[in-house]
């Protein structure tokens, strides 16, 4: 798959699976320094959501996150906020599932979001950063500016904190993300 955005990346595991079920390994050091990605992750989160929530668009200085989707389906999305960017406000939108095991790199630089496209969807991701809930930040997630294309005919729902959230544009001349 062609990533349209510099920075992200979509990464593939060697999926060993046989009649038992499967194996892989979901995250090793060296293989994320050979891709070109050199990040420390120093906490791992994981939510729980159902069909139709929407989480995102968030983003924290100084914050890589490396995303899976250990259980269900999801619709995974980056878009580039770096001030000065030529794909600045750009989005691009991956399937993450427990089926493929793909996982999505999402640099420092770039605001990151979901929906659920299953019943239930577990989401395990790794950061670069402890979570500061003084320098985190978001943009609403359906800025008609941006233009996200969300599933069609899937109800999003999301929490009151991201559906009150500014448009990326007003956040843009302070945004502390610059290429």
């Amino acid at each position: 798959m062609d990533i349209r955005l510099s920075g992200p990346m979509l990464l593939e595991p060697v999926v060993h699976g046989d009649e038992r079920g499967f194996f892989l390994e979901s995250f090793r050091a060296e293989r994320i320094r050979e891709l070109g990605i050199d990040v420390e992750f120093v906490q791992d989160n994981h939510s729980r959501s159902r069909r139709g929530i929407v989480r995102g668009m968030h983003f924290q200085p100084g914050q890589a996150k490396l995303i899976r989707c250990a259980r269900g389906a999801i619709l995974d999305v980056v878009v580039d906020i770096r001030r000065g960017s030529p794909d600045f406000g750009r989005w691009e939108a991956f399937e993450l599932d427990d089926v493929a095991h793909r996982q999505v790199y999402c640099p420092d630089g770039f605001a990151h979001g979901f929906c659920v496209l299953s019943e239930v969807a577990d989401v395990v991701y790794k950061v670069s950063t402890y979570y500061d809930p003084a320098s985190e930040g978001g943009f609403v997630f359906d800025d008609a500016e941006v233009g996200i294309g969300w599933p069609d005919g899937l109800e999003l729902v999301a929490s009151l904190r991201d559906r009150s959230a500014p448009k990326l544009a007003q956040l843009a001349p302070s945004l502390p993300f610059s290429v």
